[in-house]
């Protein structure tokens, strides 16, 4: 089976990294003859976390995928990014804190930033139960809101992905492991946020009338 790639959002060459990355996670142990390789896994994972729909397959494969392979595919590869997630996402030591701290400054000579923080609503089917409504936005669809911090690469560096999609950013902000750590002065440096958060000594948001260009 040949899927396309370029229906992944990926290169070859970065699916190829993550096949190394994740196979021994996510291949399937059958002697079946038709079992999905690591690579076509991965394709069929992308394309569904790019597409929000079915794989595209090659025009001449006359085999297709059904909806129960498609569904422990993404989950397998969903398990197997979840168990490496806190090798690519964790927030930097000291040392590198003060280099972050000047790559902000030299964006827009704004001291002591370590980060930005912002929350984006990531869409889901509508959950079942009597807790369905909690995750209908403000936009009126079914999300989980999921709050992320970055540095000044766009490098993420702290993801919380907990909360339905009805719960405001600032809640979410105060609930979080990295709002303990820097009301409690273990980190130190600034956030910079959006109005939708208060600003406190640790997280500042932009003036609402500036009077001034700059």
């Amino acid at each position: 089976m040949t899927i396309y790639m370029k229906d992944t959002g990926f290169s070859a060459d970065g699916i190829r990294y993550l096949c190394r990355l994740m196979g021994s996670r996510i291949k399937h142990r059958t002697a079946r003859s038709h079992a999905l390789s690591v690579e076509q896994m991965v394709c069929v994972a992308l394309r569904f976390f790019c597409k929000w729909s079915l794989p595209v397959l090659s025009g001449g494969d006359a085999e297709q995928l059904n909806k129960a392979t498609i569904c422990r595919t993404i989950r397998s590869v969903c398990l197997a990014i979840k168990a490496l997630a806190d090798v690519f996402i964790s927030f930097p030591g000291h040392r590198r804190l003060c280099d972050m701290k000047e790559e902000f400054y030299r964006i827009a000579g704004f001291p002591n930033v370590i980060g930005a923080v912002d929350c984006t609503h990531i869409r889901i089917k509508a959950p079942s139960g009597a807790h369905e409504a909690d995750f209908v936005n403000r936009k009126s669809f079914h999300s989980i809101n999921v709050q992320m911090v970055c540095n000044a690469d766009c490098v993420i560096s702290n993801v919380v992905a907990k909360w339905p999609g009805s719960v405001h950013d600032s809640r979410i902000f105060r609930a979080s492991e990295i709002y303990q750590c820097l009301s409690q002065g273990k980190l130190s440096g600034v956030l910079l946020g959006d109005r939708g958060y208060g600003c406190q000594p640790f997280l500042l948001t932009p003036f609402t009338d500036p009077q001034e260009a700059q």
